[in-house]
């Protein structure tokens, strides 16, 4: 057994998937969320789609950068994990712009003090009053802040996004097929819509990363871990949150810490798809968003009749290599949990990829053909790197 099921998760979700499975999937069974009929309106020319989504446990990194250093300005890191969870994954059935966004934080109050809450409630703004800038309009409905100190152990911070959207402007992937090529966007880096470096570790595997790259001094911290577990699976690193490391990215080189690594705030990529929709809608036949499950994420949601194939991601940044290298995870499980520096996904045609990857490279994110889609008799997902050949 992996070490990332020994501590209770699922990169797959094996048993949430069969807990849902007679639930109807709506309009478009392939889209990345459920499409529903315009019940807000009664307009058939349009449709309803609401999601729900969170930082998970990236919150405890936060928890314990902030008990470490005192720096509660993380926190507003973990508001903009838990609203791109749910932004991006919007993005994929192409809405882009007048959305409604939720909040839901529950929290330990014995520990989780009012400055957290405001940092977070405060970093929510910062957020959308950002994406305003930049043509995406997100409004702030509030929302639900519990004191449930008896359920979580620290703070949970999760969120509920949803629009109203024209039918004919969805992406659906019902059109992705064989001959198209796979255009990703890099999770990593530095746009020019964000202000620091972003490691590219987006919201999902922290289980992993926290345990495997965290040494046993943070076992003093016993609310952030389950108690059953045996101790042989809880931070069995060497590192420390606040570990210097230096990142040369680009000719550039960024003074950081390992804590700010595994904290990079999830990058949206609202500001790349919007224009790339508005002006490219016709050629976008699929979109994933590599989140949970990582790099087998499209699985879930491509045609039957496709094989997959991915042999030119990009080079795995740093705190990839680094939870690896702790870990001692091999390349199978690694592309499983992690998007391994490319969270989103575009499948298009061959010869609209140009075009696409410079509009995304004018704001600062590296895009790339990073695959193909093949026909094939069985579904199939095909990696290759220097290293390995993975088939799942």
């Amino acid at each position: 057994m992996s070490l990332y099921a020994q501590r209770g998760v699922s990169a797959q979700k094996e048993e949430v998937h069969a807990a849902t499975q007679n639930i109807d999937k709506g309009l478009f069974p392939k889209a990345f969320c459920k499409v529903y009929a315009d019940l807000l309106g009664g307009d058939e020319a349009w449709v309803n789609v609401m999601h729900a989504d969170g930082a998970g446990t990236k919150s405890i990194l936060a928890y314990l950068y902030w008990k470490e250093t005192g720096d509660v300005s993380v926190w507003k890191g973990i508001a903009q994990d838990a609203i791109v969870m749910n932004l991006d994954d919007l993005l994929c059935v192409g809405i882009y712009d007048r959305l409604l966004f939720s909040s839901s934080i529950d929290r330990n109050k014995n520990l989780i003090p009012g400055e957290v809450l405001q940092a977070i409630i405060e970093g929510t703004q910062e957020f959308f009053d950002n994406m305003q800038q930049h043509g995406v309009q997100i409004a702030f409905l509030g929302g639900e802040t519990a004191d449930v100190g008896d359920v979580v152990r620290t703070i949970a911070v999760n969120g509920t996004m949803g629009s109203r959207w024209e039918k004919s402007k969805l992406v659906t992937n019902e059109k992705i097929a064989a001959g198209n090529v796979i255009v990703g966007l890099a999770s990593y880096g530095k746009s020019r819509y964000e202000d620091a470096y972003n490691s590219g570790i987006g919201s999902n595997g922290l289980t992993s990363a926290r345990h495997d790259v965290l040494g046993s001094y943070y076992k003093q911290f016993t609310e952030t871990f389950e108690p059953s577990l045996k101790d042989e699976v809880v931070y069995i690193g060497k590192h420390r949150l606040t570990d210097p490391i230096t990142i040369n990215f680009q000719q550039e080189s960024f003074k950081t810490d390992i804590g700010h690594l595994i904290l990079s705030p999830t990058r949206t990529f609202a500001p790349v798809l919007k224009p790339i929709l508005e002006q490219h809608f016709d050629v976008i036949n699929g979109l994933i968003h590599c989140s949970g499950g990582g790099q087998t994420k499209c699985m879930k949601y491509v045609p039957e009749n496709v094989r997959i194939v991915k042999d030119n991601l990009f080079q795995a940044p740093e705190i990839f290599q680094i939870i690896q290298q702790a870990s001692g995870a091999d390349a199978k499980e690694m592309y499983q949990v992690f998007n391994m520096g490319c969270r989103m996904e575009i499948y298009t045609n061959e010869s609209s990829a140009a075009s696409i990857i410079s509009l995304a490279e004018s704001l600062g994110i590296q895009a790339q053909v990073i695959g193909r889609v093949e026909a094939s008799s069985n579904k199939e997902l095909v990696i290759k790197t220097a290293e390995a050949e993975i088939v799942y």
